[in-house]
């Protein structure tokens, strides 16, 4: 494993920044994840990440500055291209070191990227998006296995993946997500080729996550997930992969019906901080201070939550995973 930490290192060769010394870095987890997880992860040694696509560009750029000030370890932020990236050009301002896109084409924005000095990485899940992921010379590719949690890009094993982008992919450093969640699972994917690995589902169930203390519980207790396109709400038709649960089993014994007729939509599930509506079937996953049916929400999670036993800090989670 020295020789993948070397090689992981090369991703910020040249960068005035310090070196992450273990090449885990974190998904880029949306709403559960936060400047806390960020940047504990960062300053125990791995690389942290915020998915600010939904989220106000005062907030996300304050939250970069946070991040910034808790640790002088590299971080990113990633962007949906799904969706507009409002909060580009502040999180770029607030110095983001790192930018990775995901779900589109990041031909309008890296240039940008590139005059601000952060650097680049695109998501990739197949021979198509890696030859154009390519073209832009990025400093790093994610590759996405279909084991991942989360929305789903990709059609194929992690594995399978991997192997494509090793082959096209011109000595560009490659992090590999999708499954990942213990010290084997690391070593085994780092010995296929990647430079490093994203872990999402495993971040989740630590103590500075901010997903919901019931959802935690869920992940450490269940171990079976489904790639479907229930909660379809706030993104239609994207594949996402969850933890089966209660919204998911009335669907599925309803013979998986098509929105407007799918059993209990519209209802009202849980409500935010701010006391806004989540409905059955929307998206969002559950955050600490949210009330109401956490169960019956969107309980994103990977395959490799099987292996999830316990909810400990960053710290002692990286500990155990790399040596």
């Amino acid at each position: 494993m020295a020789k993948a930490l070397e090689d992981a290192n090369t991703i910020f060769s040249g960068q005035a920044m310090n070196l992450p010394p273990i090449p885990i870095w974190q998904a880029p987890t949306g709403s559960t994840g936060g400047p806390k997880l960020a940047a504990a992860i960062s300053a125990a040694g791995g690389v942290g990440a915020m998915g600010l696509t939904w989220t106000d560009p005062e907030i996300a750029a304050d939250w970069v500055t946070e991040v910034r000030s808790s640790t002088s370890n590299p971080f990113y932020v990633n962007f949906v291209l799904a969706f507009e990236p409002i909060a580009l050009d502040a999180v770029l301002d607030a110095g983001a070191p790192i930018i990775t896109f995901s779900w589109g084409s990041p031909a309008p924005f890296v240039d940008r990227v590139r005059r601000s000095g952060a650097r680049l990485g695109i998501q990739v899940f197949d021979r198509e998006s890696i030859l154009h992921a390519i073209q832009f010379e990025p400093d790093f590719l994610v590759v996405q296995g279909i084991e991942a949690g989360g929305h789903v890009q990709s059609r194929s094993p992690l594995g399978e993946a991997l192997m494509e982008a090793k082959e096209l992919a011109q000595g560009i450093p490659i992090l590999a997500a999708g499954g990942i969640s213990t010290r084997e699972h690391i070593q085994e994917t780092l010995g296929m080729g990647a430079d490093g690995v994203i872990l999402g589902t495993r971040f989740l169930a630590t103590v500075e996550s901010k997903a919901h203390q019931e959802y935690k519980a869920l992940l450490v207790a269940h171990s079976e997930t489904s790639l479907t396109k229930c909660f379809d709400g706030g993104w239609p038709n994207a594949p996402h992969r969850v933890l089966r649960n209660s919204t998911f089993d009335t669907w599925q014994r309803a013979f998986e019906p098509l929105p407007d007729h799918r059993p209990g939509e519209g209802r009202v599930v849980a409500k935010t901080t701010n006391g806004d509506s989540i409905l059955r079937y929307e998206m969002a996953s559950p955050q600490e201070g949210m009330e109401g049916e956490i169960e019956a929400m969107c309980l994103y999670a990977g395959t490799g939550v099987r292996e999830i036993r316990g909810i400990p800090t960053v710290a002692d989670l990286l500990a155990e995973l790399w040596p």
